[in-house]
C-alpha cells in the first residue's frame, strides 16, 4: 500500500501538468501495471473523465456558438431566456411537448449544473441575449452536491446575484421553485441514493420558502411548480416522473402553463 500512496502525486502530476505527454490510456495503463492497484487506476480514470469538465467548469462553450448565431431580438419581440439545469435543458425536446417552438423563448439549461456555474455564465447566456425576462430554475443540484457541498445560504447568494445582474440590465426576473423529488422508481438493490436522500425534501422546502420571500421582497415573479407537482405524500407525484427527479411529458404539461402565466405577469 505504501508504494501506491507514493505513486499518487506522480500520477497526478503527469495527468494534470503534462496532458500532452501522456494520453489517458497510457497513464491508466501505467497505474494498473506498475502499481497493480485497481482502486488507484479507478481513481485516475475518474480524474481524467473530469478533465474536460474542469477545463470549462461552467460550460461556457455549451452555448457559445448558439449565442453568436442567435439574432438580436426584433423590435417588438419579448424574448425570454430560461436559465437552469437538466430540467430546463431537457424541456426543449419535442417529446416533452415542444414548449419552445414558435415562441421567443431561449433555452439555456445545462444538465447537472449548480447555481455557481449558472452565475458564471449568466452574462453570456442571458444578459448578452437581450431578453425582456429570465426564468431561473436552480438549486436541486446544489442540494445534491454536484459541484461540492453547498449550504442553502450559498445557494441563496448565487440566486440573488443572478437576480441583481438581471435587474441591473433591465431584465425582468421569474424565480421558480425547486421541484419536489420522490423515491417511487428506485430499483430494488440499487447502490445509488434515492432522490429523497440525495435531495432531502426538507432542504428543498426551506429553499423554496426563501425563494418565494425573496421574489416578493424584490419585485420578482414567483413561479410555484412545487405546489402543483407535489402529492399527498409530500413527494413528487409518481406519475410525473420516470426517475423521481426529472419531469416526464405529464410533468412538463403541468409546468408549461404555469411558466406562461409567470412570464405574462413579469412582462406586464
Amino acid at each position: 500500500m505504501a508504494k501506491h500512496l507514493i505513486l499518487v502525486p506522480w500520477i497526478l502530476l503527469v495527468a494534470v501538468a503534462s496532458p500532452r505527454a501522456q494520453t489517458p490510456q497510457n497513464v491508466t495503463s501505467t497505474v494498473a501495471t506498475s502499481a497493480n492497484c485497481p482502486e488507484l487506476a479507478q481513481a485516475l480514470n475518474s480524474l481524467l473523465r473530469n478533465d474536460v469538465r474542469l477545463r470549462d467548469w461552467a460550460a461556457l462553450a455549451r452555448y457559445r456558438e448558439a449565442n453568436i448565431a442567435l439574432p438580436a431580438p426584433a423590435k417588438e419581440e419579448a424574448r425570454v431566456v430560461f436559465m437552469g439545469d437538466s430540467i430546463t435543458d431537457f424541456w426543449q425536446q419535442p417529446r416533452f411537448g415542444d414548449f419552445f417552438s414558435g415562441k421567443p423563448y431561449v433555452d439555456r439549461g445545462i444538465s447537472g449544473q449548480t447555481t455557481p456555474q449558472m452565475l458564471i455564465r449568466f452574462r453570456p447566456d442571458v444578459v448578452n441575449l437581450k431578453p425582456k425576462a429570465v426564468v431561473i430554475l436552480a438549486g436541486t443540484n446544489d442540494i445534491a452536491g454536484n459541484t461540492g457541498p453547498a449550504t442553502n445560504e450559498e445557494i441563496q447568494g448565487n440566486l440573488a446575484s443572478m437576480c441583481e445582474i438581471a435587474q441591473a440590465n433591465g431584465i425582468k426576473v421569474v424565480l421558480a421553485s425547486v421541484l419536489p423529488v420522490s423515491a417511487y422508481h428506485q430499483a430494488p438493490g440499487s447502490s445509488s441514493l434515492p432522490q429523497t436522500a440525495a435531495r432531502p425534501m426538507a432542504r428543498i422546502q426551506a429553499l423554496n420558502d426563501w425563494i418565494k420571500k425573496y421574489a416578493g421582497d424584490h419585485g420578482h415573479v414567483w413561479l410555484d411548480y412545487f405546489s402543483a407537482m407535489v402529492g399527498a405524500s409530500g413527494l413528487l407525484r409518481e406519475e410525473l416522473s420516470e426517475d423521481d427527479l426529472h419531469p416526464n411529458s405529464k410533468g412538463y404539461a403541468i409546468m408549461a402553463p404555469l411558466a406562461e402565466d409567470a412570464i405574462k405577469r413579469a412582462l406586464k
